[in-house]
């Protein structure tokens, strides 16, 4: 006969990664029945905003900074503790760009790189070079360019090209805020490995989106963010190029922006119900959230794990997946 506290089979409904599972007997929440899931991650978060103890306590196994001081990031992905830490290091931007001018962007997480220039074979690194190098020096794994043509000047063709080429020698993907019109094309054109943001402030044409999902570009969601929870038409542009974009193939990322404006510290329920406004599936909801970019594979030794029945309906997917909460993997029995 079947257990009586076992959950019904959660694998339609939630994707192969999901197993029905109970809590050791001898732990806090002896007994406790529910769902076992790969450790979650937010791939855009700025601990220069939030601090790291803040999510100490949530739902998040891992995250990825996308902005913030070297020095202040530098000795997180050390840590034994939960959220495990990427990082990007500084923004790298234009002499002048986005987002020095912000009152938010501490001290040290803005990187100036100057236009290159000549051809590249002098026995110096250009500016290209060191910045990118600067940041792999202090333990980065990933780097991230700024494509903000509202707020200010761009990085030109040459000195983006260069940055991108520096982070592929050494094997670090780059991911790209991209703001105003084209920078989107600028960003795939250059071989951007993922943007930071859905695109919210440009329809993204169809063949453009075809060319990113060939490329393998991955795009971080943050459509919360693109409107703080109003409809605004940066909202509206951002959900439906997300869902062009996972239709057309595209791999999603779940991604808040964590210390932008007022949100969970965890996962944001508002956000997943967004993607599944994109279009994407229960399992899609999964995946994203527990896709180990840029690491090549997920952290060993720990699981997710949401307490109680799996959820009746899609609609009930956002606010079930934010009680989940980090447990050791050998603290589940799966059923």
């Amino acid at each position: 006969m079947p257990h009586s506290d076992r959950p019904r089979d959660v694998r339609v409904e939630l994707g192969a990664s999901a197993r029905a599972a109970r809590r050791s007997l001898n732990g806090d929440h002896p007994g406790e029945a529910g769902t076992r899931l790969p450790p979650l991650v937010d791939h855009h978060v700025h601990l220069m905003l939030t601090g790291i103890d803040a999510l100490a306590e949530s739902a998040l196994a891992g995250v990825v900074d996308l902005g913030a001081p070297l020095d202040l990031v530098a000795a997180l992905p050390a840590r034994e503790e939960f959220p495990r830490v990427d990082f990007a290091g500084a923004f790298l931007t234009a002499p002048g760009g986005y987002p020095l001018d912000r009152s938010w962007a501490a001290d040290g997480c803005v990187r100036e790189v100057p236009a290159t220039t000549g051809d590249g074979r002098g026995s110096l690194p250009g500016p290209a070079e060191a910045a990118v190098a600067e940041q792999l020096a202090f333990g980065a794994s990933v780097v991230k360019v700024v494509l903000n043509s509202v707020a200010g000047p761009v990085l030109d063709d040459a000195t983006l090209a260069a940055i991108v080429h520096a982070a592929h020698e050494r094997d670090l993907p780059v991911v790209a805020h991209v703001e105003g019109e084209r920078m989107t094309r600028l960003a795939v054109e250059a071989g951007v490995d993922a943007l930071a943001h859905t695109p919210f402030t440009e329809r993204v044409d169809d063949e453009l989106i075809a060319d990113a999902v060939a490329r393998g570009q991955r795009w971080i969601s943050t459509l919360f963010v693109a409107g703080y929870g109003e409809r605004t038409p940066e909202a509206e542009q951002a959900v439906d190029n997300l869902r062009r974009f996972h239709a057309a193939g595209g791999r999603v990322l779940y991604g808040t922006d964590l210390g932008n404006g007022d949100q969970p510290l965890g996962v944001n329920p508002v956000e997943l119900a967004l993607l599944a406004e994109a279009g994407l599936s229960v399992s899609d909801l999964i995946d994203a959230l527990t896709d180990p970019w840029p690491r090549a594979a997920r952290a060993e030794g720990v699981a997710t794990f949401v307490p109680g029945a799996s959820p009746a309906s899609p609609d009930d997917v956002p606010a079930w997946l934010a009680t989940a909460v980090v447990v050791p993997a050998e603290d589940l029995e799966v059923l």
